[in-house]
């Protein structure tokens, strides 16, 4: 079962601390598309408040997202196998320098999305809760959110972190992402 769990998210079979570091990711280079923003309902009641901006900014994170978001998270939670079969311990074999690795990663990519998150427009409705009018506008936001946490807990050295809050809620919300089919 460990093996077929490691295997489903893009590691190897066997978890070992003497892995070489993951490579960088490639960076990612936004190019034209026909990709439109989707409005189900009752995002078709929010339309007037989406902005260029809000659309333009979820174009290039979805493509983020198509490209990258699968690789990212795989090298999260194969670091995580592999701590795992140090007992935790991160003296041993290439556990540091994997960590390094997957944090130089996560921080680049958290550092790519910020601007994209952050222009994402967010109301007010009339109960004066928050909300965002662009459809998985919210998704992206939080997943933004949750990753920038991955790396300061990896950096952290806390082991519960890898398998933490921000990990499972960036795997929520980039599932929500992804079953939605909001980047087609």
């Amino acid at each position: 079962m460990f093996a077929a769990t490691l295997s489903a998210v893009g590691g190897s079979a066997a978890a070992s601390p003497f892995d070489p570091p993951v490579p960088p990711l490639p960076a990612v280079t936004v190019t034209p598309s026909d990709w439109a923003p989707k409005f189900p309902i009752p995002y078709d009641e929010t339309r007037r408040d989406v902005t260029d901006a809000d659309i333009n900014a979820q174009r290039e994170m979805c493509q983020w997202f198509t490209s990258t978001y699968d690789e990212l998270m795989g090298q999260v939670e194969g670091f995580g196998f592999n701590l795992l079969a140090a007992n935790n311990d991160w003296t041993i074999g290439q556990i540091q320098a994997q960590a390094d690795a997957v944090v130089v990663n996560v921080k680049d990519t958290v550092a790519w999305l910020a601007p994209r998150a952050l222009a994402l427009t967010q109301t007010q409705d009339f109960a004066g809760d928050v909300y965002f009018p662009l459809y998985q506008g919210e998704a992206f936001y939080r997943l933004w959110q949750h990753l920038s946490n991955v790396s300061v807990g990896i950096e952290a050295r806390n082991t519960a972190w890898i398998y933490g809050p921000s990990v499972q809620r960036t795997k929520h919300w980039g599932s929500k992402i992804n079953r939605s089919h909001v980047c087609e």
